[in-house]
């Protein structure tokens, strides 16, 4: 049965947008399109290791910055672990609208089919692939790595090492791999209703600012907040951080459509191109506000645009890519100094100022700009196809990870503070997390 074009938008989303390559018997597996998805999966790993190890690192003060490393360079083992024994079943086992199931449990299957393509769903909304199934697992394994890391920004500085531990594996699996099969499985919930997220608008940056929200208001306040010189260490690493960041997004993004295609260079180009408008945005309304335009918010402004356009990148055509990266870095100049200020939280690193702002941004102007040849979401994709019923669609989708990440956080923060407690001793914090927690420091 032909599924009307409407059903057929989610299909555009994530790597689920390939528009797979079909042979007379089936699928096959495309060298050219496999490539591609390794150098993508390459390029998003870097991000986190070394690229948000850096940015974060350049951003606390010395007694941390090797704490604030460890927790980016530990998420990259933990969760490549935990992600292999049950992350990936829960993502993208077959399950039903709301979680996967157990059918991939230590990745089984894979060794049957490793040199075959594979399919996601069945029926008339199964999805198939030119790329293995190791290729695909490993590809999505880096965006639930840097998720959690994200998270850190929030909570630096002040977290016990145990705890990002603990909470970083049940906030994986009880969270983010969830979320992750809503709105990227065939059978979740969110990719029925019709809701666009091509990179993980929702899946990541939505779901990481609040959650790190969340955690900066359950620990409180670092010491000194507000009376002590927080400034950052050394600015050149962020910059370092920064670069690696926006060189990296590419696989992020254009690494999303599945293949090596025309949309992985639509993606690309309106990447580049949101990263630019936000970065200049941000450092014109620094300079317009306070006298001086920052390095600190040039780098600041260029992740505020990677982060809009992430939902975004492989819909919408290169015009409305500037007009988000512009919505983008004046969003997240207020997120991250006028948001923060008025409400009185201590988000550390802006991990809700910049991702959960600018990530519920580029999901909601996702819904206004979806262009219809590259979003398949209406019958006559001749021009724009974005509408006040997908603006709904994806304020919806918005408000629903919003509230689960929120409620699930709240929860998963309160547990691991029962088992292994949450904030280090005042005299520990004072000192550092460099020596209180790993017994090393900067020399």
């Amino acid at each position: 049965m032909r599924m009307p074009a409407r059903a057929l938008a989610p299909l555009a989303m994530a790597l689920l947008a390939a528009g797979p390559a079909m042979a007379q018997d089936g699928p096959k597996i495309d060298t050219g399109d496999t490539a591609w998805m390794l150098t993508s999966t390459a390029l998003v790993l870097m991000m986190t290791i070394p690229g948000l190890a850096l940015f974060y690192a350049g951003m606390v003060r010395k007694k941390n910055v090797l704490a604030t490393m460890m927790q980016s360079f530990t998420l990259a083992a933990l969760i490549t672990v935990v992600w292999m024994v049950a992350g990936y079943s829960l993502a993208f086992g077959e399950g039903g609208p709301w979680i996967g199931d157990l059918s991939k449990l230590f990745l089984a299957g894979i060794a049957e089919n490793w040199d075959k393509p594979f399919t996601l769903g069945s029926g008339d909304a199964a999805v198939a692939f030119t790329i293995p199934e190791t290729v695909f697992l490993m590809f999505q394994m880096t965006f639930a790595i840097i998720t959690p890391a994200l998270i850190t920004g929030a909570f630096a500085d002040r977290m016990k090492f145990s705890a990002m531990v603990l909470f970083s594996i049940l906030w994986s699996l009880l969270v983010y791999a969830p979320v992750a099969h809503w709105v990227w499985h065939p059978n979740g919930w969110i990719f029925a209703l019709g809701a666009l997220d091509f990179a993980g608008g929702t899946v990541v940056h939505i779901n990481a600012g609040v959650a790190g929200l969340v955690a900066a208001l359950v620990l409180g306040k670092r010491v000194g907040f507000g009376t002590d010189n927080l400034s950052p260490y050394n600015l050149a690493l962020a910059v370092i951080g920064a670069g690696l960041l926006w060189v990296g997004w590419f696989g992020f993004n254009a690494g999303s459509a599945g293949g090596a295609g025309a949309r992985a260079g639509m993606a690309m180009l309106a990447t580049q191109v949101a990263a630019g408008a936000a970065a200049l945005t941000w450092v014109f309304a620094e300079w317009a506000t306070k006298g001086k335009p920052s390095v600190l918010g040039c780098i600041s402004g260029a992740v505020a645009g990677l982060v809009a356009i992430t939902p975004a990148s492989g819909f919408v055509l290169p015009v409305p890519a500037l007009i988000i990266g512009v919505v983008a870095g004046l969003a997240g100049f207020w997120g991250a100094t006028a948001l923060k200020h008025m409400c009185g939280y201590d988000d550390s690193l802006d991990a809700f100022g910049v991702h959960g702002v600018c990530g519920i941004v580029g999901s909601l102007l996702t819904g206004v700009f979806a262009y219809g040849a590259l979003s398949a979401s209406t019958a006559t994709p001749a021009g724009y196809s974005g509408s006040f019923d997908q603006f709904l669609l994806q304020l919806y989708a918005s408000l629903a990870v919003i509230a689960y990440s929120a409620i699930g956080s709240f929860i998963l923060l309160k547990v691991t503070d029962v088992i292994v407690g949450l904030r280090v001793p005042e005299e520990e914090e004072r000192e550092g997390l460099d020596v209180t927690q790993h017994g090393e420091r900067i020399a």
